[in-house]
């Protein structure tokens, strides 16, 4: 699962790309509100981190644009403006929540595995099916009441195919849950999370589709 971070100050991008990409997310991160707006046009992603004090184009006019070309994005709000003005003009511009800094790590992911769950229609932090579930908020696959931790990668993966349990996601599509821009992917990295995942469940947990990708089935084995 992707996110967009548009943010222009470089420690607080640093810090904040490496929480989210602990937290089992990818991330695409740019520094001003005109590369902010391209990457948000030219992509999909599952949410978006915002701040408001962008170069080039401020925040409130990248939220305006895609709200007005109907994009649906959740879209987070960070920024040091902590005046109820301008958190006002922020929600009715669409945006779906608003943190201001400095704020902890761990309120902003939960915020942001929130504004996600709204978007899916998902009102607990748990997904999946009948007998394999996934826990957002720590983490862990629950597979025949059993819990168990998940790597970044494996998270990642399993996030992508529990979303919609029975559809089939291709190499190129769990990738782009798995990595951000710029980072290198292993020829068969992929491949070796599901023979992992396999290994530690059970082989019928997600099934390969020859040709096309791979797939969880709605009802477990």
């Amino acid at each position: 699962m992707r996110i967009l971070l548009i943010e222009d100050d470089m420690m607080i991008g640093t810090d904040l790309a490496k929480a989210i990409k602990e937290s089992g997310f990818s991330v695409d991160w740019v520094q001003d509100g005109i590369s902010g707006q391209a990457a948000l046009t030219d992509n999909t992603y599952a949410a978006l981190l915002l701040d408001l004090g962008l170069p080039r184009r401020s925040g409130i006019d990248v939220l305006r644009t895609a709200r007005a070309s109907n994009d649906r994005t959740p879209i987070l709000i960070l920024t040091a403006r902590d005046g109820v003005d301008e958190r006002v003009e922020a929600l009715d511009a669409g945006a779906d929540d608003y943190i201001v800094k400095p704020f902890e790590f761990r309120e902003l992911m939960a915020r942001l595995r929130a504004v996600i769950r709204r978007r899916d229609g998902h009102a607990q932090s748990i997904i999946g099916t009948e007998t394999l579930q996934l826990d957002l908020a720590t983490r862990e696959i629950i597979y025949r009441n059993v819990r168990q931790p998940l790597s970044a990668r494996e998270f990642a993966v399993l996030h992508a195919l529990l979303e919609r349990p029975g559809t089939i996601l291709s190499r190129e599509q769990l990738e782009e849950h798995v990595y951000g821009w710029n980072e290198p992917i292993g020829s068969n990295a992929i491949e070796v999370v599901i023979h992992g995942l396999r290994k530690r469940l059970d082989a019928g947990v997600i099934l390969n589709v020859r040709g096309l990708g791979w797939r969880v089935p709605r009802e477990q084995p």
